[in-house]
């Protein structure tokens, strides 16, 4: 079966800019304290709810995966771009990276105590949405977490420039009572909301949803 249309060019955008979106978003460079709250909440939950392995689903060049592992979480990196898997292999040789689609993770069903797609369901269009928190929900142990982050809105942009590069790929904009309700239809509960104002070079809200998959079904 031919790979969706959307995953061939979000690889191809994301092979091209890999070693200019690592140089120019190094660390935590592009998040706010808010956001490194919430990231530190999702770390903390791990840890409460007994440890285990964490993905990173959409590591791009691993700087958040590296995060988590400075908060004490076991984590490895899983991204699409072939290039972005090499930066974040050579900039953290000590963690675990591979390649590997949201769509179909080639993880073991119940195998993580945490995920994290920090915009990396950006890319996803609206019709598949279903299909990757269904994957998400999957891969969760009972009990386990998954925070997601996107920008806020409705509709799509057409990315043909990013990191000073031409390329051809959409961005979704989506509204967190959406997600919220997809979230809860694939199986996962939402624990916390959080819309903050956009900062900087940020045209839109940004959003990030805490859910977790229930111990019993």
């Amino acid at each position: 079966m031919p790979e969706p249309s959307h995953l061939s060019a979000t690889r191809a955008t994301y092979d091209i800019v890999a070693a200019d979106y690592a140089a120019l978003v190094p660390g935590l460079s592009a998040e706010t304290a808010v956001d490194r709250a919430v990231l530190a909440a999702f770390a903390e939950l791990v840890h409460e709810a007994g440890g285990g392995p964490v993905a990173d689903l959409g590591c791009g060049p691993g700087r958040l995966t590296a995060h988590l592992h400075s908060l004490g979480v076991s984590a490895f990196g899983v991204d699409l771009s072939p290039q972005m898997v090499a930066v974040a292999l050579l900039t953290y040789p000590l963690l675990r990276f591979e390649e590997g689609s949201i769509t179909a993770l080639d993880i073991g069903d119940g195998a993580l105590a945490g995920a994290l797609a920090w915009y990396s369901i950006i890319h996803t269009p609206p019709e598949q949405m279903p299909t990757v928190l269904a994957e998400f929900h999957r891969v969760l142990a009972p009990g386990g977490h998954l925070l997601v982050g996107f920008q806020v809105g409705d509709g799509l942009r057409h990315l043909s420039n990013a990191y000073g590069h031409d390329v051809s790929c959409d961005a979704y904009l989506l509204s967190p009572d959406r997600m919220a309700d997809l979230m809860g239809a694939a199986g996962l509960v939402v624990s916390a909301r959080l819309v903050r104002e956009a900062r900087g070079r940020e045209k839109t809200p940004q959003a990030a949803l805490l859910a977790r998959k229930p111990t019993e079904p």
